[in-house]
């Protein structure tokens, strides 16, 4: 029993946090059973760690337990990425087929509708899962610029717009801020991958996504072991270990 501040007892009721099985055992057994529902979990990691092949393992739980997955792209076309991903053992295409797997590709060429494609495309499809891969294309993409030299980034609720100058921390900030703010909006628990260069000590190429999640997978390589390596780094209402692990 637990006092208030003016000394009256107040009842606490412990209540176990739902968690979302990620398809890797091991990774779920680190988690107390998996990654928290409707939470964001930030996926980081130099070039060959793993990232893409993490959100493999995601969906393909996601699809065998029957739910309804979105898998939203900005750096490779959907015809490559089933490719990749059937030939590391993870068939899509029948579930694409049954419709419960869909692929949105965000044209990063077409930037003035990147928000609302990815917000119309994941309100409508009441999904249970989303993966973003990879966030980092789209925080180094200004939305919309002007002849003046300033990136315009429009506003949650209307079609007014902020001027911030083209590569400052704001307009990044506001850019991350909405892409992550869109995933939040929905019931949905959501992956989103994020490069970092070799040996930098950052936990996303952005340096600021970190803050707005609420956990981080951080992935990197052992090349003297020749092993990939995990961290759990943070996550929402979880006790874990802060040791990396072999994966």
């Amino acid at each position: 029993m637990k006092m208030d501040a003016f000394g009256s007892k107040i009842e606490v009721t412990k209540r176990g946090m739902d968690r979302i099985a990620t398809g890797l055992p091991r990774l779920d057994e680190l988690l107390n059973g998996g990654i928290p529902r409707n939470s964001i979990t930030l996926i980081s990691g130099t070039p060959g760690s793993g990232k893409t092949i993490m959100c493999f393992h995601y969906i393909d739980a996601g699809l065998k337990n029957g739910e309804n997955c979105l898998f939203l792209t900005s750096d490779e076309r959907i015809e490559n990425i089933l490719s990749q991903a059937y030939e590391l053992g993870f068939d899509f295409q029948p579930y694409i087929e049954e419709g419960l797997l869909h692929f949105k590709y965000l044209d990063l060429d077409d930037r003035n509708n990147v928000h609302r494609d990815m917000s119309e495309t994941i309100s409508r499809g009441n999904y249970s899962r989303v993966v973003l891969d990879s966030l980092t294309p789209l925080a180094e993409t200004p939305v919309l610029v002007t002849s003046g030299g300033k990136e315009i980034i429009p506003s949650e609720e209307s079609m007014s717009s902020t001027a911030y100058a083209i590569g400052s921390i704001a307009a990044t900030r506001t850019h991350v801020r909405r892409m992550i703010s869109i995933l939040n909006s929905d019931d949905c628990t959501a992956m989103v991958t994020s490069e970092i260069p070799e040996g930098a000590h950052i936990l996303s190429r952005d340096s600021i996504s970190e803050f707005l999640v609420d956990g981080i997978l951080l992935l990197d390589l052992d090349m003297t072991m020749d092993r990939r390596k995990l961290t759990v780094r943070k996550m929402r209402g979880t006790k874990h270990t802060l040791k990396p692990q072999n994966i």
